[in-house]
């Protein structure tokens, strides 16, 4: 790279002797990429980048994080203030319209979600079409899309009025629909939200409530749910969001970004990690519960073994969501009082992870998803519904992305290859072949 005064930064590439010359441009947090939407158009090639590592799909103001130092903040607000402080709608509102609301504005948007969180009554016969055994995942997609039939209009993004009502009706139902995936796993009768309870606590009711019985909430499952739902609100330019992008630059409709970027989500290297960290734990409880054992085959390069919820593929030093939501986990395993093997070995790979030189020197630390894991299974979410929370929680998210690239009038999205098949080949007849 060249500075070509005190502003200005160019890069330089050279081709077959040519040199071309691109702008460097910084972010606010000093993030340097080379601008190269004209490379095609100036040099008739382009860049291959497999899974997008090293490329920059957007500017965006709303998600910063650093993995090397562990750095995550919401329009500017680190992680770490936001889940002890905010509730859950306040970050949403942060993230989707750019700072922290008033109280006023905080009440009005919490009126204006509650007026809209029923559900059309014709919805339940949608997922009367899916059979109890039906993944979760599979049916949260099929119902978001299918809000598209209730909500035929499109979006005028050109009107704020016209974005914000659609904003706050994807809020709305998302969560009485994600209520409902469990409810009709388990065959109960399909409920709407208690307008008399906040977020968390009406969707925990929405999710366990049994005919003929009082539900009670319990205060530290609701904080321990909130600050899980805040930690999981949005994480940058990951695989569901940029789906979410992806599909709406093509002026698809807000319900349909979303269930497209519900089905992103459901990957098991995505969404489904936490899942993955469960279906680890009874592993080993049916191997016998030997957590030494399981550490030594994790420790050997020979071994096809991984610990599940160890590491992140972003954070190279510390998950700052795992410290967060790692003291919850402990208050809700503590007040709750359960007696669950798996449990049990969850804290044993824990100690031995935090401890073990093998694993410090590596950080390979306990994620968020190892401790969203073990909360979800000891307030009896089953694990199919994990990804399902999951996905309740990056919906702001998701929203604030899409609401960014429609308001920044972005191109539709639409990568480049680079072909390896076979040249021109001469058609023969079906005879001839």
């Amino acid at each position: 790279m060249e500075v070509m005064n005190e502003k200005k930064v160019i890069a330089t590439l050279e081709v077959d002797g040519k040199k071309h010359e691109f702008p460097v441009i910084t972010g606010t947090e000093n993030e340097v990429a080379i601008d190269i939407k004209n490379l095609r158009a100036q040099t008739g090639i382009i860049t291959l980048d497999p899974g997008y590592k090293n490329t920059g799909s957007c500017e965006s103001a709303i998600t910063f994080l650093d993995g090397e130092k562990g750095i995550l903040r919401y329009r500017g607000y680190s992680i770490e203030d936001l889940a002890e402080k905010a509730d859950f709608l306040e970050v949403v509102f942060l993230l989707i319209f750019g700072e922290l609301p008033t109280k006023n504005e905080l009440d009005n948007f919490k009126t204006d979600i509650l007026g809209q969180s029923d559900v059309n009554q014709d919805m339940k016969k949608v997922i009367a079409g899916f059979p109890t055994s039906a993944h979760p995942m599979g049916v949260l997609s099929s119902l978001t899309s299918a809000l598209t039939a209730f909500n035929p209009k499109s979006v005028n993004v050109d009107s704020e009025e016209d974005m914000y009502k659609a904003i706050v009706k994807t809020l709305a139902k998302f969560p009485t629909i994600a209520a409902w995936t469990l409810r009709n796993r388990n065959a109960l009768p399909l409920k709407n939200r208690d307008k008399n309870l906040g977020f968390e606590e009406s969707f925990l009711k929405m999710m366990f409530e049994k005919p003929g019985e009082e539900y009670k909430s319990n205060p530290i499952v609701v904080d321990a749910l909130n600050k899980l739902l805040i930690l999981h609100a949005d994480h940058e330019q990951n695989c569901s969001t940029s789906t979410v992008r992806m599909v709406g630059s093509s002026q698809a409709g807000l319900f349909a970004s979303i269930s497209a970027g519900v089905s992103a989500l459901w990957g098991p290297l995505h969404g489904g990690a936490n899942q993955a960290v469960i279906e680890m734990l009874e592993e080993i409880e049916k191997d016998g519960g030997d957590t030494s054992k399981f550490i030594n085959k994790a420790k050997d390069k020979e071994d096809p073994f991984r610990l599940m919820g160890f590491g992140h593929r972003v954070y190279k030093n510390f998950d700052p969501r795992a410290r967060i939501i790692k003291k919850a986990a402990d208050e809700v395993l503590s007040d709750l009082g359960v007696n669950d093997p798996i449990l049990g070995i969850a804290k044993a790979l824990e100690k031995a992870a935090l401890e073990d030189p093998y694993f410090v020197e590596r950080k390979l630390y306990p994620n968020v998803d190892f401790y969203s894991g073990i909360i979800y299974r000891a307030i009896g979410i089953p694990t199919e519904m994990f990804t399902v929370l999951f996905a309740v929680g990056r919906l702001p998210g998701w929203i604030a992305q899409w609401r960014e690239m429609r308001l920044g009038k972005e191109p539709i999205g639409r990568p480049r290859q680079v072909y390896i098949g076979e040249n021109l080949r001469e058609f023969k007849d079906l005879e001839n072949r």
